[in-house]
């Protein structure tokens, strides 16, 4: 019995086992595009009494969402306040005595939100707390930040600071360092970094080290270094665990190499100490769908049940990705069903995939009435939804929608972002409509939306498309103007 029916196939466990939830994709058999099947097909009769009980239930959560949206707001105002208020005491030496929770609470939010400079002045303060001593984890914190926000040379800066106050550092101190100076693209530093701690007896990197560094590599292309790095771990003695199977799959396989990624699986499984995960899992198949091919991903997807991998949703929307990518979008609709008929509820992503996929081909009925779908089961359209969308009616020439969706946005808690915008200034500029794109981007500019290279790139082929190029070279300077800012000086 396959995927087609519906089925569900439990493999032969022990009793104590928990079963694994099977699919067998290569029993569908090759098909043609089909009419996508409607959602109203697979949809649960509400009954009278139901749709009683859910108001009731509906009421009841509305009353406690009013008090938590309130609660969490205030909490969030509370914390912005704090923040902003360290970082002005961070400017004057007066504050030595504060409140030790407010300060530590604002430097939390400053790392986890990646405001680098806001940071960096807290920590200051902080040190000159008499009750303050910096931790070797505070350090590697802020300098994983700085690698995120790529800002190498205030790691550097930030370490030799640590270095000068006597502060000893510890293995993750060094390991956020490497990775600080690999986010940032500067992978000799992090290599330099990574030969002074094979130098320090105390400092021997270990797997998460290297993992970090491959990492890196995969980001930057740099593949041709992660055989010598495999080499060094094993004589050094350090064994790849999951993760570090995992990243070099998954990087792999963004790069397109597909050879690679089952060469890696292979070593991942002869390792004998690292078996595949379902992150393994969604990489491989992901891989083999985003370059269509199909009957290798379901062979893959087959092989993951036999070793006992069950899938989860996201597995579930590379599915239905891949398959609406092909154009087979009757597997797509059996994907759907099967989750419903297995308790796996789709999710805004899953929609925002299906969305994308009928907006792609132009089949905007279909585009709509998922749209539509996805709201009356309660979830909440995204900044990408309407990406999609604008995408779609713009492929169909629909260009008076898009004033619609944007009434639709602003009646909405979505914020509208750089790429939102993208969408609808490369919807008109495709158009011709030169007026309405400049509206746009004067409106992203009242909308506080940052412009980026697509906005101007899009912009700049739309004026020279229509033979403005003075409009053209205006911009081609501001956008110089804005890397200087980002990127300092050329």
């Amino acid at each position: 019995m396959g995927l087609a029916d519906g089925a569900l196939l439990w493999s032969s466990r022990p009793a104590n086992h928990k079963p694994a939830l099977k699919m067998d994709l290569g029993a569908i058999g090759p098909v043609n595009p089909l009419p996508f099947i409607s959602p109203a097909r697979v949809s649960i009769p509400v009954t009278v009494r139901a749709i009683k009980k859910a108001s009731r239930s509906a009421a009841r959560r509305r009353d406690g969402l009013l008090r938590e949206p309130k609660k969490d707001l205030s909490r969030i105002l509370r914390t912005e306040a704090a923040v902003l208020g360290v970082e002005r005491k961070s400017g004057s030496g007066k504050h030595r005595n504060l409140w030790p929770r407010a300060v530590l609470e604002a430097l939390d939010d400053a790392i986890a939100n990646n405001r680098w400079e806001s940071a960096l002045k807290i920590f200051g303060l902080l040190r000159k707390q008499h009750w303050y001593t910096p931790k070797g984890q505070t350090y590697a914190r802020l300098l994983m930040m700085l690698g995120k926000c790529r800002q190498p040379d205030m790691a550097a800066s930030l370490f030799q600071v640590m270095l000068s106050e006597g502060f000893k550092p510890t293995l993750d101190v060094y390991t956020s360092l490497v990775g600080a100076y690999g986010y940032s693209g500067l992978l000799d530093k992090a290599f330099e970094t990574l030969d002074e701690m094979k130098a320090i007896s105390d400092y021997k990197p270990d797997v998460h080290t290297y993992t970090i560094l491959i990492s890196c590599c995969c980001k930057l292309h740099c593949f041709d270094q992660i055989p010598t790095l495999l080499t060094e771990m094993s004589y050094l003695g350090v064994e790849c665990n999951v993760v570090t199977y995992n990243t070099i799959i998954d990087g792999y396989g963004k790069a397109g190499m597909l050879e690679e990624v089952e060469v890696s699986l292979s070593e991942m499984l002869e390792s004998g100490s690292c078996l595949p995960d379902i992150f393994t899992m969604n990489s491989v198949i992901g891989t083999h769908g985003k370059r269509g091919k199909i009957d290798k991903m379901e062979d893959w997807y087959n092989e993951f049940q036999h070793m006992g991998i069950e899938p989860n949703v996201n597995t579930f929307n590379i599915l239905i990705r891949s398959y609406g990518l092909a154009g087979l979008y009757e597997k797509m609709d059996t994907v759907l069903k099967f989750m419903e008929k297995r308790f796996f509820s789709p999710t805004v992503v899953t929609f925002n995939i299906i969305i994308d996929c009928f907006g792609r081909v132009g089949n905007i009925e279909k585009m709509e009435q998922f749209f539509r779908s996805m709201k009356y089961r309660g979830l909440k359209p995204n900044s990408v939804t309407y990406c999609s969308l604008v995408s779609g009616y713009s492929k169909s020439g629909l260009l008076e929608k898009i004033p619609l969706i944007i009434r639709q946005i602003e009646n909405s808690d979505v914020i509208l972002d750089t790429t939102f915008f993208n969408s609808v200034i490369n919807a008109y500029g495709q158009a011709g409509d030169i007026n309405i794109m400049e509206e746009m981007f004067s409106l992203m500019k009242e909308k506080k939306c940052i412009p980026d290279r697509i906005t101007f790139a899009t912009m700049i082929l739309a004026y020279s498309k229509r033979g403005m190029v003075e409009a053209a070279q205006e911009l081609k300077i501001e956008m110089h103007k804005m890397d200087e800012i980002f990127l300092g000086p050329v």
